[in-house]
């Protein structure tokens, strides 16, 4: 169903591509993301410059820290990351049994291992999500992304699959809210 939008996603990709010199490089970015107990690659489109991508390599192992900085993105990632269409190509990930629709987001290797070293091992307990509790609250005042994890993790746990399910079409609810609403720049 998203074949469509990820066509149109893909292809602003491509014609940034061709009439923007610096915004040239691959369609698509691949990062080494932690879900459940193993690696994987997660999908994404590129929506950063080419030199952005290596310098925030270099000084922070993973692309994240830059995307926060708008001057990074290339013209169509402003467009693409305002409404999460650089996030499209997970779905593969979806389909491939890499992670679920919901859940904790996946975070690179280093980031998870400093996260056991601070005692929450959580990550590793359950698969990551495209999107979770913690995505639909951003913004929000004194709600740490952890605590949001930690209690989805519980639910997993402890609810029955009745009660988590309508709790993950919430959250998909909310998700889609989010986009409509393009604040996929606001971090």
């Amino acid at each position: 169903m998203t074949a469509p939008l990820l066509a149109a996603a893909a292809g602003l990709v491509a014609i940034d591509s061709i009439f923007c010199r610096r915004d040239r490089g691959p369609l698509l970015y691949r990062e080494r993301r932690v879900s459940g107990s193993r690696e994987f690659d997660l999908l994404k489109l590129r929506v950063l410059r080419q030199d952005a991508i290596a310098g925030a390599l270099r000084a922070f192992g993973q692309v994240r820290p830059a995307e926060r900085d708008i001057a990074n993105l290339t013209w169509a990632g402003r467009v693409l990351k305002r409404f999460y269409l650089d996030e499209l190509p997970q779905l593969w990930n979806v389909l491939r049994g890499d992670m679920s629709l919901v859940g904790p987001r996946p975070w690179p290797p280093p980031m998870v291992e400093e996260q056991e070293r601070q005692g929450l091992v959580y990550r590793r307990l359950v698969p990551a999500g495209l999107t979770g509790p913690a995505q639909v609250r951003k913004g929000v005042p004194g709600i740490r992304f952890a605590d949001l994890d930690l209690a989805y993790v519980e639910a997993c746990r402890a609810w029955s699959s009745w009660r988590l399910l309508r709790y993950d079409l919430r959250i998909l609810l909310e998700t889609a809210r989010l986009i409509a609403r393009g604040e996929g720049l606001r971090f």
